[in-house]
C-alpha cells in the first residue's frame, strides 16, 4: 500500500525499555517491551507490524518482549465475515434496542469487561510521554534517492565512491513527509467472494396502461429500508456509509428462515416511529484532523476527561487536552484511498455515538488494509448502564463487515492484546471466531487451541510445529533502509559512513522486531 510516490514510514528505534510498572499484575518493573516513535507510517507497515505482535499508543509504537515480561499480551484477532453473537452479546444489543425504544434503563452491571479496559488503556497511556522523539521535522525530510540503483547495486561496487554513487544527494521534493497521495491496494486475491444481490422486482398489475400494482409485501420492505436509512445510521464525514446500502441493509437485517440472527439484525433493527432516542454512529478522520473532528473536539474531549475522572479514578487535572491529543487523536498513520478500498479511506477515525444530538461514547479505531484495528473506547459515565465497551465493539464487528463490501480484503476485527495471565481481561477471547498470533512464528492460530497451552504456561509458542520458523525474519542486515542526514540509504552504506562506535546490534535488534519487508520499506533515522 506504500506506493512509490507516497511518503514512507519514518521511525526511531529506543530499543528495549527498562521495566515499568504493570497495569495487571501491579509489578513495579515487570512489562517489559520493545519501542520506537513513528514520526510518519503507511497504512500498509501499520498492518504488517501489528501483524509481528507491534500496537501503537498515539506516535509510539511498542512490542512486549513476550518471554520476559510479567503479564505476555498476545495480539488477538476476530474473524468479522464469521462472527457469531453470543447470548451475552444478544442481550447487550437488546438492552441498547428496548433503550432506543422505549427508554427503558437496565442497570444491571454486565458480566464482561467494556471493550479495551481502562486498565489496559492506563498502561498504554504512558507510552506517549515515555520515548517521545525531539528530533526536529527539517532532519526527518529525505532530499532524494536513486530509486533505480539504490538496492541492486549497494553492496557490487569495491570502493567508497562506488557507494557514494548509489545515494545522490539531489534536492528535490519527492519524498515530501506528508505527501497526500492516492495509492492502490496491493493485488492479493479476495479470501471470499463477494455477492451481488438484486433488488426485488415490483409485483405486475393487471392493467398494463396503469401503475403496476405492489405487492404488500414489497410495500413492507420498502418501508422497512426507510427507517434503516434513518435510524442507527453510521455516517461518514456527514455522508452515509457506502457500504451500508440499501441493498446490503435489508440483506442483513432480515432472518433468515431456520439460521440464528446476525449481528445486523440487531444492529440496524428498525424502531418505531415512536422510538424515545436517536442513536447515530459518525466516523471522523482523527489525523489529519477532519472539519468535523474539529468542530466535535472540546466535545469529545469532555466525555474523555468525564470517563477517566468516574471510570478510572483520575483527579481533575490529570485528563489534560494536551494528555487527550497525544494519546487518541495524535497518529502516524498517514491518510490514504484506494479505488478498491473503503469509501472513508484508510488511517486513523473516532467513531463517535450520537445519543438525541450529543455524543456518548468514542471508539478510537484504525482502519487498514485487512482489518479494522481498535485502539481505545471512552464514554459518557452517565450511560455505563448501557454496557458500551461491548456495545462498540459489536458495532466495529459490524463496521469491519460493512467495509468489506467496498474492500473485499478488509475482513479482521482487531481487539489489541488478549492477557491470559490477567483474568479481568480475558473477555476478549469471548468474541469467536478469533485467533492469537503466534510470538515465535507470527502466524494466527485459533484461540481455542491456544486456552489450554496457556493454562500450563503464560508464555506459549502456539505454532505446533517444531521447524516452524518466522518467515518473515531479516535475512540481509545490509538492505535495511536508514534515513542519514536526510538521505535514505541501505545500512550497508551508512554503516561505512558512521563515525563513532558500532550501532550495528541495536539495528540488528529492531530489524528482527519489523521483520525483512519492513526493514526495506520503513526509513530507520539515525543521527
Amino acid at each position: 500500500m506504500a506506493a512509490a510516490g507516497g511518503s514512507p514510514s519514518i521511525v526511531e528505534y529506543f530499543g528495549g525499555e527498562d521495566g515499568y510498572r504493570c497495569g495487571y499484575c501491579k509489578n513495579e518493573t515487570g512489562n517489559l517491551s520493545h519501542g520506537m516513535w513513528a514520526h510518519s507510517m503507511t497504512v500498509q507497515d501499520y498492518q504488517d507490524l501489528i501483524d509481528r505482535g507491534w500496537r501503537r499508543s498515539g506516535k509510539y509504537v511498542y512490542k512486549p518482549i513476550m518471554n520476559q515480561t510479567c503479564c505476555p499480551q498476545y495480539t488477538i484477532r476476530c474473524q468479522a465475515l464469521h462472527f457469531q453473537t453470543s447470548k451475552s452479546h444478544k442481550k447487550v444489543l437488546k438492552k441498547m434496542l428496548k433503550f432506543l425504544s422505549r427508554g427503558d434503563v437496565s442497570k444491571v452491571v454486565s458480566e464482561e469487561e467494556p471493550m479495551d479496559s481502562h486498565i489496559e488503556n492506563a498502561v498504554a497511556c504512558d507510552f506517549a510521554y515515555k520515548g517521545e522523539s525531539h528530533v526536529s521535522q527539517s532532519e526527518l525530510t529525505p532530499l532524494s534517492v536513486d530509486h533505480t540503483e539504490r538496492v541492486e547495486n549497494e553492496d557490487q561496487g569495491t570502493g567508497e565512491k562506488k557507494e557514494e554513487g548509489n545515494v545522490q544527494k539531489v534536492e528535490s521534493d519527492s519524498l515530501q513527509l506528508h505527501a497526500d497521495i492516492e495509492t492502490p491496494v496491493p493485488g492479493e486475491p479476495s479470501h471470499s467472494a463477494k455477492v451481488v444481490h438484486a433488488p426485488p422486482k415490483p409485483g405486475k398489475g393487471a392493467d398494463l396502461s396503469k401503475p403496476p400494482c405492489r405487492k404488500a409485501k414489497d410495500i413492507r420492505k420498502e418501508r422497512k429500508l426507510q427507517k434503516l436509512l434513518q435510524n442507527q445510521m453510521c455516517t461518514v464525514e456527514g455522508s452515509q456509509l457506502q457500504a451500508a446500502d440499501p441493498v446490503f441493509l435489508l440483506q442483513n437485517s432480515e432472518s433468515k428462515p431456520n439460521q440464528p440472527k446476525t449481528i445486523e439484525d440487531f444492529v440496524f433493527a428498525s424502531l418505531p416511529d415512536d422510538a424515545r432516542h436517536k442513536l447515530e454512529v459518525r466516523v471522523v478522520r482523527s489525523s489529519p484532523p477532519s472539519s468535523q473532528f474539529k468542530a466535535t473536539f472540546q466535545e469529545s474531549y469532555q466525555v474523555y476527561k468525564r470517563y477517566q475522572m468516574v471510570i478510572h479514578k483520575d483527579p481533575p487535572d490529570k485528563p489534560t487536552i494536551n494528555q487527550f491529543t497525544r494519546f487518541l487523536c495524535d497518529s502516524p498513520l498517514e491518510a490514504e484511498n484506494a479505488p478498491n478500498g473503503p469509501e472513508c479511506g484508510y488511517g486513523s477515525f473516532h467513531q463517535q455515538y450520537w445519543l438525541d444530538g450529543k455524543i456518548i461514547a468514542v471508539g478510537v479505531v484504525d482502519i487498514l488494509p485487512y482489518c479494522v484495528s481498535s485502539v481505545y473506547l471512552y464514554y459518557d459515565p452517565d450511560y455505563s448502564f448501557l454496557s458500551l465497551g461491548v456495545y462498540s465493539a459489536l458495532r466495529e464487528i459490524a463496521f469491519t463487515r460493512q467495509l468489506h463490501e467496498k474492500a473485499p480484503d478488509l475482513c479482521f476485527y482487531y481487539m489489541g492484546f488478549y492477557i491470559h495471565s490477567c483474568p479481568k481481561m480475558r473477555y476478549k477471547g469471548q468474541y469467536r471466531p478469533s485467533d492469537l498470533l503466534c510470538p515465535e512464528t507470527y502466524v494466527w492460530t485459533p484461540i481455542e487451541q491456544c486456552l489450554p497451552l496457556l493454562e500450563h504456561s503464560k508464555y506459549c509458542r502456539f505454532n505446533q510445529d517444531g521447524k516452524a520458523v518466522d518467515e518473515g525474519r531479516i535475512k540481509e542486515l545490509g538492505r535495511v533502509r536508514v534515513l542519514h542526514k536526510r538521505i535514505v540509504m541501505p545500512y550497508s552504506v551508512y554503516k561505512k559512513r558512521r563515525k563513532g562506535p558500532s550501532d550495528e546490534a541495536s539495528v540488528q535488534q529492531y530489524a528482527s522486531l519489523v521483520g525483512q519487508t519492513c526493514s526495506e520499506r520503513m526509513l530507520l533515522f539515525r543521527s
